[in-house]
Formats: C-alpha cells, structure tokens, sequence
C-alpha cells in the first residue's frame, strides 16, 4: 500500500509541474484573446477566451486539488484527501457544459443578425491561440492518462485548440469571403463539441464518486481468477472501487478448504490482482470452509 501511495504522489509532482507551465501560458494568451475579440467584434474569439478563462480557472482548480491530495490521511478521513482530485475533475467538466451553454445562447442572438468583424485580426490572433494551445496539450499529454483530475484539465486547452482553429477557419472564410454568419456557426460546433468531451468526464467523475467498478475491470474476471487459486472453494462479498486515479481498491470474503496455509493463499491473490488486474490495495478476510457452521454455533449458543 505504501509503495501504492508514493507512486501515486510521484505521479502527483510530474502532474504539478505540468499544469503550472500549461496555467502561465493560458493566462498569458488568455488576456491577448480578450482584448482581440473586443477589438474584432468576434464571438468565437470571445468564446476562445472565455475558454481560456475556463482553463485558468480549471488549472488553478487542478493544483489545489493535487496539492490538497498529498495531504496525510487523518482519523476522521481515513483515505486521505485524494478524492479532492475527482472533485476538481467533476468540477471542470461542470464548468465546460455552462460555458458551452453561454456560447450557444451568445450565437443563437446573433444568427440572425451576424455583426461586421475584423476579418484579418481575427485571424492573427486565432492562430496564436492555436499555438499556445498545442504547447499545452504537448506538456499536459503524459500526465492525462494518469490522473482523470489532470485529463479535465486537458480537456479544456483542447476544447480551446478547438475554438482557435474554429476561429481560424471563420477569420479565413470573414477575411476572404465576408462571411460573417461564419464565425456564429463555427462557435455552435466547437459549443457541441466541448459538451460531448464534458459528457464523458462527468460520467467518469460521477462513477467514481458512487464507489462504481474501476474502468476496464471486469468484476466476473476478477472474481474466476481468485476462485483458480488452489484450495480457494468460493469467493463473496467482492468489491471493487477507485479511491483516486490510478489508485484501485478491492475487498473480498474468501471461503478456503480447511487445511491449505493462509499465508500462501493470500500472496498468489495478491500477485494475481497485482499483475493481471493492477490491483494493490486489497482487502481480503479468509473465511475457512467451516466458518459459517462454527459462526451459527456461536451465534446459537446462550
């Protein structure tokens, strides 16, 4: 368990350091894309920096959570505070769908009525954005699939790299074509996008938070490969959740032939789970094949 734990907190600190350089950079542009949407008259630039906002926000959300995380357990939170990781990622993906919505309020008053727009400036600043998103998404890549906290975070500078290519292409077709109604369209797409990659996050998070099976762990798999161990007759009472990311947790009651050492039973599970299923923080009470007889016995005798 302890080795469990001080991967998890090494996951941590590369988490930290990545989400701190990605938070400079979304500040910074953050602030340029403001000021070039008031400038342009331009709702998908407007959006892209309230996106930008949104990632300020969510990263800054991120690094209290990961920092809140390394704190030690305590008697009343036995865990730890590894769970504030899960909040934060069910916190960003709620803040992805209400910007999402502010976006498509904003575009549907205007699709009958596109504004002019500063076609070429648009266009300029867009194609910044992209580039400072990218960056992001290069830095905030390793550490995504390790830590759904830091993937929520992830999903906001994506959902920005798709706002400033969607501002590309509308400040091309402003610049080109004077198309205007194209900036309005373009920002309902990147709107429909971001709320279908919040979706998934939101599910994740929620499972989590309902003690739900670990992802891609098939709970009848888990149970059959601890049933083959030599002398184990039944497995019950198996569960199995997600304390944090990358940090799953089972419990079982395991009924076992009298005469087979307990000692060697226990460590073939916990190899088992260790090696096919990544499962290192498991609980399992042995149960001998007369236990339930000698508890009735006990339970019967006045």
């Amino acid at each position: 368990m302890g080795t469990t734990h001080g991967q998890h907190n090494h996951r941590n600190a590369r988490s930290k350091k990545s989400l701190a350089i990605t938070l400079g950079l979304a500040a910074i542009y953050m602030l340029a894309e403001l000021a070039g949407g008031l400038i342009t008259n331009s709702l998908a630039l407007l959006a892209d920096a309230g996106h930008m906002f949104s990632d300020v926000a969510a990263l800054t959300l991120s690094l209290l959570a990961l920092w809140i995380a390394e704190r030690p357990p305590t008697p009343q939170r036995t865990y730890g505070y590894y769970r504030a990781e899960i909040l934060a990622a069910l916190s960003n993906g709620a803040m992805l769908v209400v910007i999402a919505i502010f976006i498509l309020i904003e575009a549907y008053k205007r699709l009958h009525a596109p504004p002019e727009i500063q076609g070429s400036l648009m266009l300029g600043i867009a194609v910044g954005g992209l580039v400072i998103n990218l960056v992001g998404l290069w830095i905030l890549h390793s550490a995504k699939s390790e830590n759904l906290n830091v993937r929520g975070a992830w999903l906001h500078v994506m959902s920005d790299a798709l706002g400033s290519l969607g501002a590309i292409i509308a400040g091309g077709l402003i610049w080109a074509l004077h198309w205007y109604w194209a900036d309005t369209v373009i920002s309902i797409l990147i709107a429909g996008l971001v709320i279908h990659a919040a979706w998934a996050l939101l599910q994740e998070s929620v499972a989590i938070l309902m003690e739900g099976t670990p992802r891609g762990v098939d709970v009848d798999a888990v149970r059959d490969a601890m049933v083959d161990v030599a002398g184990v007759m039944a497995v019950h009472d198996l569960h199995m959740w997600t304390i944090t990311s990358g940090l799953d947790a089972l419990s079982a009651h395991v009924i076992v032939e009298n005469n087979r050492p307990y000692q060697t039973l226990l460590k073939e599970m916990h190899d088992i789970l260790h090696h096919r299923f990544g499962i290192d923080h498991t609980t399992i009470q042995i149960e001998p094949e007369d236990f339930e007889e000698h508890q009735m016995a006990c339970w019967d005798t006045p």
